[in-house]
């Protein structure tokens, strides 16, 4: 899972819905409060009070023209039956009526002898106009309470927002991803070269820092594989190095108990010596042999021949390294100390015999002429000890 891209999703979402509930709560609370204080209400109590005040003004302004007209106070003018047909035809004994501008006037119609009196008196306010106005008005207050303006706003408000902080969020989740597939890349890459894959490439991404940290690790993967390669041929020209130094130790250990074998016997020709003869040719046919060995372990699988443990007896193995040495350095003293009876060990025969030539060589030429190189042999529990002292 990646969870660059996750905290960087959550990071978004905490950081933006509680602002957005915040502000959609103020928003709403605000939108109440401004309705709480919209002229609704008092226009309905306006048109109410207006409608009552018209109806008592007409009222009063009736009563009036009513009592003025029976008490005489008002001159009416007389019109015959045709001019007011609608009123004699109706066959009322009288009868208001709103007349002038938009209601300005109220009649009274009375019939009186085949003619038609009509008194009048001026209202002062156009009734006709404030009854339309307070129609309008009732019209208007239906028409709110009827569309419920509240909550299609807030529903309005919630949706819209809601679409933009969505459409906000896959625009976070697509550049999230754009950002953090690189980093995952690059982790990636790491954990391979970490594993030891130094082939390891991560494509190159864009020209900004992580381009650049994309940029640096390839580098360095390309570095580390170079570098290793070399260790490589370092290390196995190293190895070679020590395994031909190793042989040619090995071959010298061999060829120096022939070469002493061989100038004994250069030295004592002309002396029938059977054993001696017998000694030698046994001497150097084994020499000859261990040389085949690691010659033949060493083109074959370059590497150094397979240990073949044997039983030695220790005492002996000392003697006959001395017995040829001798003869190759007559200027040095060998004195021996052998544990007592014959101890025995498990080992290669070849391994030990060329230890013991080359410590005694090395002692014989640090001793000089003259010189003493003390050999000897004990047992300390399962252990078995060869000491060499020049």
């Amino acid at each position: 899972m990646n969870r660059l891209r996750n905290r960087l999703i959550f990071v978004f979402v905490a950081a933006t819905l509680l602002p957005l509930c915040l502000t959609l709560w103020t928003t709403l609370s605000l939108l109440e409060r401004s309705l709480d204080l919209a002229p609704l209400a008092d226009l309905d109590a306006v048109s109410k009070s207006l409608e009552k005040t018209g109806r008592e003004l007409y009222r009063e302004t009736r009563e009036s023209l009513h009592k003025d007209a029976a008490e005489g106070r008002i001159k009416p003018r007389r019109l015959k039956p045709a001019e007011a047909q609608a009123f004699w035809e109706s066959g009322e004994p009288e009868q208001f009526e709103l007349a002038g501008d938009n209601g300005d006037r109220l009649d009274y119609y009375v019939r009186h002898r085949g003619e038609v009196w009509v008194y009048s008196r001026p209202i002062g306010v156009a009734l006709g106009t404030l009854t339309n106005e307070y129609a309008s008005a009732r019209q208007a207050l239906q028409t709110s309470e009827g569309r419920d303006f509240r909550r299609g706003f807030s529903r309005t408000l919630l949706l819209v927002a809601a679409a933009l902080w969505l459409a906000a969020l896959g625009a976070l989740i697509y550049l999230a991803h754009r950002i953090s597939r690189p980093v995952q890349q690059l982790t990636q890459g790491l954990g391979r070269v970490a594993a030891g894959d130094l082939a390891a490439r991560v494509p190159p991404g864009g020209s900004d820092e992580i381009g650049a940290a994309v940029q640096a690790f390839n580098h360095m993967a390309g570095q580390l594989q170079h570098a290793r390669e070399r260790l490589i041929h370092v290390t196995r020209l190293a190895s070679w190095q020590a395994l031909a130094r190793k042989m040619a130790h090995e071959v010298k250990n061999s060829l120096t108990p022939i070469r002493l074998t061989m100038e004994e016997i250069i030295s004592r020709r002309g002396e029938p010596d059977g054993a001696f003869l017998e000694q030698a040719a046994q001497i150097v046919a084994d020499e000859v042999h261990t040389l085949e060995r690691r010659v033949r372990a060493f083109s074959e699988f370059a590497a150094e021949p397979p240990v073949m443990p044997a039983e030695i007896d220790i005492n002996a193995l000392v003697e006959e390294r001395i017995s040829f040495l001798k003869a190759a350095h007559p200027e040095v003293i060998y004195n021996l100390r052998l544990a007592a009876g014959h101890p025995k060990a498990v080992a290669d025969p070849d391994l030990i015999k060329g230890v013991l030539t080359n410590l005694l060589e090395n002692a014989a030429q640090a001793a000089l002429a003259g010189g003493v190189v003390l050999v000897s042999t004990s047992v300390d529990g399962s252990k078995l000890n060869i000491e060499v002292h020049d």
